[in-house]
This record gives C-alpha cells, sequence and structure tokens, in this order.
C-alpha cells in the first residue's frame, strides 16, 4: 500500500467558471507508480470545487444556471457586508458543491462513466489562479 500526491495549475476567470481537468488527473495516474486504488481530486480555497459532469456546453450551462438559481449572484450576502468583497455567493456555492471527489482507479485509470468528467468549477468573482492537489491511495 502506497500514497503518491501530486498537484498542477490552472488559470480560471471565475464567475462559475467550469474546466474540465479529467485528463490532467488521468496523466498523473499513469505516470504514478501505483496501479490499483483511490484518487482525491481537491481544490485548496473557499470559492471553488470539484465534481464530474458530462463535459458538454449544454451540460454545462445547465449546472451554471443550477447554481445561479441555489446561490444566486444578486442577493445580500452577510459575508460581503462583513468584508465587502462581493463574493458571498462564491462561497456559498462552494460549500454546496464540496472541495473534493474520489474516484476509484483501475490498472491506472479512472473508473468513470462513458460521459463523465471531472471539472473544476471556480464560484469566484474574479479571475485566479487555482492549484488541484491529486492523491492516490493504493498499490
Amino acid at each position: 500500500m502506497g500514497v503518491q500526491s501530486f498537484s498542477f495549475h490552472l488559470r480560471s476567470s471565475g464567475f462559475t467558471d467550469v474546466q474540465n481537468v479529467t485528463q490532467e488527473v488521468q496523466t498523473l495516474l499513469e505516470d504514478s507508480e501505483l496501479s490499483d486504488g483511490i484518487v482525491t481530486i481537491f481544490v485548496p480555497g473557499s470559492t471553488a470545487g470539484i465534481t464530474t459532469i458530462e463535459f458538454e456546453s449544454g451540460a454545462v450551462e445547465d449546472l451554471r444556471k443550477a447554481v445561479e438559481r441555489m446561490a444566486p449572484q444578486g442577493i445580500h450576502y452577510d459575508h460581503d457586508a462583513r468584508w465587502g468583497d462581493g463574493n458571498g455567493f462564491a462561497h456559498v456555492r462552494a460549500a454546496l458543491l464540496g472541495p473534493s471527489l474520489s474516484i476509484p482507479v483501475v490498472k491506472k485509470k479512472l473508473q468513470l462513466g462513458t460521459w463523465q468528467q471531472i471539472v473544476l468549477v471556480d464560484f469566484d468573482n474574479r479571475p485566479r489562479q487555482r492549484e488541484v492537489i491529486v492523491q492516490l491511495v493504493g498499490e
């Protein structure tokens, strides 16, 4: 049993920017010393999240609209009143989505469905440089 940790960075534009990171994660797995186990993908910070979706324009736009309905940008957030940074909606959205995802790995392959991709969703109200941490536990 072993553990290997990796990370990569990407530039995001905020405002529910959805970026497919599946290939980056798969490449790290292929370059790792481990073959079977579980991978965790994690984004540090409180205004972004990780999930899966069919990464095509319709599904991505549906996700953006659903997020806007759940935690609208144009309403009062106490966080904004306290800090004045205008991204209270981003914190709530990220909390609802969550910062991490775990996926089984078999023979160095992510066990994703045919149309399932891993995405980072940046909810902040400005562009960001995001780090994504990938940790594989297995053998």
